[in-house]
């Protein structure tokens, strides 16, 4: 398969329900782990309809977090698929974050409405959080790993917002930047892969969701 082109689908999980108390226990601590809310289950149902549609990947990859594993929950069960499940696929840890309100975060830190203004990185304010280039070591190592084990066909790796961002951004040669554009939730956010090529395809797809009828049964 050399020299074959193939794609890698990075699909941010469904809205998760920001009011629940739900945590987990990681290698890196205690995080937060909501589970989708009422939207969040409908989107998963919605993106499942378009990915069935979609050619049969090689392998399917996801974090081991309840917003995650429930997206793509209706998927396998439609059809039975296998999923690898990976905590290094994780959303980046925030530390002494993990469990505040951003309300409260904005009191912490009163320059963080400017630099969200300004588009300017806010991660490092985090007090014990992850390192960004650690967070990213792990989420490249965790995504080229798959795109190794399997290949010869397309890779979906169902994840999280950052750690779309943090992927995308090694070989963008973005640097000192922690999150360059909002992956929407249920979206497809697609790479073209050829041998050790990484190209940009499609961001931020999330028409299934806002024009549903572009995807008749």
């Amino acid at each position: 398969m050399s020299g074959a082109e193939r794609r890698l689908y990075l699909i941010r999980h469904g809205k998760a329900d920001r009011r629940s108390s739900g945590r987990t226990v990681t290698t890196r601590g205690v995080v937060a782990d909501p589970p989708l809310d009422a939207t969040g289950h409908e989107q998963a149902v919605i993106l499942t309809s378009r990915l069935r549609k979609m050619p049969e990947p090689a392998a399917i990859y996801c974090s081991t977090l309840a917003r995650a594993r429930q997206t793509i929950a209706p998927f396998v069960e439609a059809t039975g698929a296998q999923v690898t499940y990976s905590e290094d696929l994780v959303e980046w840890y925030g530390g002494g974050w993990e469990f505040k309100e951003f309300e409260e975060l904005l009191v912490e830190h009163p320059e963080m409405p400017q630099r969200i203004l300004l588009q300017d990185p806010v991660f490092h304010l985090a007090p014990g959080g992850e390192p960004f280039d650690a967070f990213q070591r792990r989420v490249v190592a965790a995504v080229e790993a798959g795109l190794t084990a399997y290949p010869g066909g397309d890779v979906w790796v169902v994840c999280h917002g950052g750690v779309i961002n943090a992927y995308l951004a090694s070989f963008l040669e973005l640097h000192e930047q922690d999150m360059f554009f909002l992956p929407p939730n249920a979206s497809i956010n697609t790479v073209k892969v050829r041998d050790d090529e990484r190209a940009l395809w499609f961001l931020a797809d999330d028409s299934h969701v806002t024009a549903p009828e572009l995807f008749p049964d």
